[in-house]
């Protein structure tokens, strides 16, 4: 397996990671059984490549074998956001029969997170994730790694998440409050839902705190994990 290293040059602050250690927690109370987790967002631009990146480090941090798979063969970020500077293989070659496993996996300097990028844009892909291939792929990867952190293009604008999630055990959707409607969200977790993925919970994200003091105290700038059964409504 090739080592790459990779650069992040995110500063995140006291409490993004704070938020980051409740998000890892959480996922870890959700259960032994969840090791392969999606995480997609309603719309482009929501800060779900951030949180996915985030998370796949920090779980590494405790001990944890961990991969994050880029499936956004659509349009991949990894390469440019971390700053790759030789040429890497990716899922999209791999789902085409260009390249193996082994070819595009990659350690990286980041504590026990390998990485597999998106590679080269696809023509068709749903079509390529709807191939046996990436379903016994993703069965291989579970044998070897405790969490998979699967970034999936944002489910309200593709179908490429619904079809991923039929692989997942889990997932965690994004919401930028403010920037989603409510019927969207809804639409969006339905689709979610039919895939029989299950929804681990919503991380808010991108929220104005401004005009509340509570939360412009310990939260600014950033959300908090909530499961989808608990009663957001307390103080």
């Amino acid at each position: 397996m090739k080592k790459l290293n990779l650069t992040d040059r995110r500063n995140p602050d006291y409490f993004y990671s704070e938020s980051i250690k409740t998000l890892r927690t959480n996922i870890q109370l959700s259960g032994q059984s969840i090791k392969t987790i999606l995480v997609t967002s309603c719309y482009p631009n929501e800060g779900k490549s951030d949180i996915a990146l985030s998370l796949a480090q920090e779980l590494g941090s405790i001990g944890k074998k961990v991969l994050l798979l880029d499936a956004d063969i659509r349009k991949t970020a990894y390469v440019g956001r971390l700053e790759v500077q030789e040429e890497v293989k990716g899922l999209s070659q791999l789902l085409s029969g260009q390249a193996g496993l082994q070819d595009i996996i990659y350690n990286t300097n980041f504590p026990n997170m390998d990485i597999i990028f998106g590679g080269p844009s696809a023509p068709n892909p749903s079509g390529l994730l709807s191939e046996n291939i990436f379903k016994i792929l993703i069965k291989e990867l579970k044998d070897y790694y405790n969490y998979i952190l699967i970034d999936t293009p944002p489910i309200g604008t593709v179908i490429d998440a619904a079809v991923i999630g039929r692989c997942c055990d889990g997932a965690v959707f994004l919401i930028q409050p403010g920037n989603v409607r409510y019927r969207d969200a809804q639409k969006a977790f339905a689709q979610l839902e039919k895939s029989g993925c299950r929804i681990l919970g919503a991380v808010l994200n991108k929220i104005d705190t401004s005009g509340d003091k509570y939360y412009s105290s310990y939260y600014k700038h950033y959300g908090e994990y909530y499961r989808r059964d608990e009663d957001d409504s307390e103080e």
